[in-house]
């Protein structure tokens, strides 16, 4: 070898170990560094024409295995996307309590029947009616906190969506800009390594937000796609478009998350694309889970309100209340009234006797006033109030307007009561008479808590015509399908409304079969192939005539509809104000009762004898979010409304427990691969530093032997 071989190769072995020597200390310096994947000198022999020169760098190479980065960046979606979900649910679950927490709803509805209970033992008891009536009130209170707590839920959901839609579209932008520098970079020969470090620390903080897959091109440039394949970073800056509705109410239409694509093309939609990830998580919690929660909690409350309500309309209170003001039906007097068996209304002095009886027989379609001649009741809700104020003749009267039923006595210190037939009694849609109308209701609500209407199919609609509701279709990953107008037509029945829901061209014939039953109720099938499809009421500026209710909140259709009712109940103001208006007894009626006779006394505990059994009577529930309809005790149901809460919060900790492990699992493997170990860069470093000492001592011989034969010359 020539002196100029050895000192080239000499050279080259500093150059290659001085390469090698900054490739460690960097490892070394960036040892915590996230998203930092080790580098190393990558060396070649370098060779000229056939001579052997010595070492060359072909460059720096990037430890990095592609397929656990993608197996980390996916354990990292699904970890967050269950991490947000075990939040939310936990914050639910807690302000819930346990059927034993002392403050919980559960508790709080205890207490209020044990109230009724001890009000009962002894109803000329003022404090101990009082205290009912506040207990009542308190389990109400705490239903309307509960849900209110759920639409702040939701609404601190969509701020967390809009801030996790900004922070993704600043690290869309500095990918794309670091696509650039890495072209820039490549086409100069230099080291693109510290772009793509920077890219993977990116990536894997982008990957927390929505699920992604990424492709490397040549240059170092990413392309990025949502796990379905929606462009997010190709071959510009791609933004993505959200504005928040501010508000977590029921029956808000939330927008969608859209895609601007760098070309100026439409933006498009990317909600029902998103698969795993913090906002995948957002959004099944504010759009799913909550609204499931809300709807179980609406259906305990209305539940709880219906069978007090059924006990207190059959029970009296003594003195009996001069007045009884129905709740609004949503009726109107043209309405049939519908109703079959028996019912009696009474007129009672102050001292309990009797004043006057009108005994109504719906099946005959007649009443009769103390025991006298039948007379026809006709059969709307007109003629039917008509006749009753007939019969009340001086002693009282009996009014309908807008959709609500009033009852009262003539004269000051005579009161109303009512009481249904022991053997027969009257039935509306599964309420009695004084039940359907709120007679002398315990919970007044200011709109429908319950959707069985007893209207049929041939009674006139009586919605404003030009009025409409409106629907949104989302398919069963979110992504909105369309929206139907449903307009009501002047002169229509309740049938045709339905036949317009069923419409399959202008209608939602074409997702779900819309059914109006016996009772009255409206319910929806899914058609074959389009189950997982929501049909979300956006819209609703109906009216039935005069009353003000709308078509949704009379068929109880939309979450406002549904989950609001949690919101609307509270203990009657008049019962509140004045608690001997707590109906504790039972008016003392037989064949045989006539004008005179006493019907009232203030030791009757009959009432709250019904009221208590209120708690533990078994009713009809419908289905609610994830809880079926059953027959099933108010008590029972609070149970599982308790155990659906808790156990939907305890399995999301437990699959965000499983998705931590995975992701930790994921991150420790790719980590084995591309992480920095201190032992073997201070081997590198000391081999590194021992090849530099080599060649500089053949440097140093190459220059000595070119003194010496300098000298020799």
């Amino acid at each position: 070898m020539s002196l100029n071989g050895i000192i080239g190769s000499a050279l080259s072995g500093l150059s290659a170990s001085q390469a090698g020597l900054n490739s460690a200390a960097n490892n070394v310096a960036n040892v915590n560094t996230p998203g930092y994947a080790r580098t190393e000198a990558v060396l070649q022999a370098l060779n000229v024409g056939g001579v052997a020169m010595g070492v060359q760098v072909a460059g720096i190479s990037r430890i990095a295995d592609v397929y656990l980065q993608a197996a980390s960046i996916r354990a990292i979606s699904a970890g967050e996307a269950a991490r947000v979900q075990a939040d939310g649910l936990d914050k639910v679950q807690s302000q819930f309590g346990k059927l034993d927490d002392e403050g919980s709803m559960f508790a709080r509805l205890s207490r209020a029947f044990s109230s009724l209970s001890q009000a009962s033992v002894d109803p000329s008891q003022s404090v101990a009616r009082l205290s009912a009536a506040a207990d009542l009130q308190a389990f109400f209170d705490e239903t309307n906190r509960l849900s209110l707590m759920i639409g702040d839920q939701r609404k601190d959901a969509d701020a967390q969506i809009q801030a996790a839609v900004q922070r993704t579209n600043e690290i869309l932008s500095e990918l794309s800009g670091l696509n650039a520098s890495a072209q820039s970079v490549s086409v100069a020969g230099g080291d693109t390594s510290g772009i793509a470090n920077r890219q993977s620390e990116l990536l894997d903080e982008l990957s927390g937000y929505v699920d992604i897959r990424t492709e490397t091109k040549a240059g170092g440039r990413l392309v990025i796609r949502t796990g379905d394949g929606v462009a997010l970073v190709e071959t510009g800056v791609t933004q993505l478009e959200y504005t928040p509705t501010g508000s977590g109410a029921y029956g808000v239409s939330y927008g969608q998350i859209l895609v601007q694509p760098p070309n100026g093309a439409e933006a498009r939609e990317l909600s029902g694309h998103i698969q795993s990830g913090k906002l995948f998580g957002l959004l099944d919690l504010r759009d799913r889970i909550l609204p499931e929660i809300a709807d179980e909690l609406a259906e305990l409350t209305a539940g709880a309100a219906d069978a007090l309500n059924l006990a207190h309309n059959n029970s009296a209170s003594y003195p009996a209340p001069q007045s009884l003001t129905g709740r609004n039906t949503g009726l109107v007097a043209a309405d049939l009234h519908s109703f079959t068996g028996a019912t009696t209304l009474a007129v009672t002095a102050a001292s309990g006797t009797l004043v006057k009886r009108v005994d109504i027989d719906f099946d005959a379609g007649t009443l009769s006033v103390d025991g006298g001649a039948a007379v026809a009741i006709g059969t709307t809700v007109g003629s039917l109030t008509t006749a009753i104020n007939t019969a009340l003749g001086g002693d009282g009267s009996a009014t309908f307007a807008n959709g609500v039923l009033t009852l009262a006595a003539s004269t000051a210190g005579n009161g109303v009561a009512t009481l249904e037939d022991a053997t027969t009694p009257s039935d509306r849609a599964g309420r009695g008479f004084s039940h359907f109308f709120g007679l002398n209701d315990l919970v007044s609500s200011s709109r429908p808590g319950f959707f069985e209407t007893g209207l049929s199919a041939a009674d006139a609609h009586q919605f404003t015509t030009g009025t409409s509701l409106s629907f949104q279709i989302t398919t069963p990953d979110g992504r909105p399908s369309g929206t139907i107008d449903i307009p009501m037509v002047t002169g229509q029945t309740v049938g045709d409304a339905v036949t317009a829901l069923n419409n399959t061209t202008t209608g939602l014939g074409r997702y779900a079969t819309f059914t109006l039953d016996s009772d009255g109720k409206l319910s929806s099938v899914p058609k074959t192939g389009y189950d997982g499809f929501d049909l979300n009421l956006t819209g609703d500026d109906t009216s039935r005539s005069g009353t003000g209710v709308s078509f949704s909140q009379l068929f109880g259709i939309g979450l406002a509809a549904t989950a609001g009712r949690s919101e609307v109940f509270s203990v009657n103001n008049a019962i509140r104000s004045d608690s001997s208006k707590l109906a504790l007894g039972q008016l003392n009626l037989d064949a045989a009762t006539v004008a005179g006779d006493l019907v009232l006394t203030s030791g009757d505990a009959r009432g709250g004898q019904l009221l208590q059994s209120a708690m533990t009577s078994t009713r009809s529930f419908d289905a609610a979010g994830s809880i079926n309809a059953a027959n099933s005790s108010l008590q029972d149901y609070a149970a599982r409304l308790a155990g659906s809460v808790g156990s939907r919060a305890a399995r999301a900790e437990s699959e965000a427990a499983s998705a931590d492990v995975l992701r930790t699992t994921a991150q420790t493997k790719r980590s084995n691969v591309e992480g920095v170990s201190l032992d073997e860069e201070l081997a590198a470093m000391t081999l590194y530093q021992q090849s530099y000492n080599a060649s500089a001592r053949m440097l140093q011989a190459a220059k000595e032997m070119t003194d010496t034969l300098m000298s020799i010359v």
